[in-house]
């Protein structure tokens, strides 16, 4: 099992810029990538960025590309997600997720891939 806690929502105003931080606890070793995904009221869940612990390869959804960045922290099993230049659209709950094993054949960018989820942050872009 994977434990996800999620940081750093809140109101912002367009332009400006915020850091979510989730930070994994339980059985991490056994995970390889974690992900950033949102949910906006009446939409699906869709996929911002994700990150593989080991060699740190990101992948973003285009609508974020050039405005959010992923990192992760190997030591303090966390990762980040730095989001500048905020539209009133990116505005969403923020989920973290981890993968297992048993299903690291699915793409990064795929939601089935990822078991373990945070109980989300809100992010609220004001125009």
């Amino acid at each position: 099992q994977v434990q996800l806690v999620e940081s750093g929502g809140g109101l912002v105003q367009a332009g400006g810029s915020l850091r979510l931080t989730c930070a994994a606890s339980g059985q991490t070793a056994s995970t390889s990538a974690m992900a950033w995904f949102r949910q906006s009221p009446g939409k699906e869940r869709e996929l911002v960025a994700s990150v593989f612990w080991g060699s740190g390869t990101t992948h973003y959804a285009d609508s974020v590309k050039g405005r959010f960045t992923i990192s992760r922290d190997v030591a303090k099993n966390t990762v980040y997600l730095q989001m500048n230049s905020l539209k009133p659209e990116d505005t969403a709950v923020y989920y973290c997720a981890a993968d297992w094993p048993v299903y690291s054949d699915i793409c990064t960018f795929s939601r089935a891939r990822y078991v373990f989820w945070g109980q989300g942050t809100q992010v609220t872009v004001s125009s």
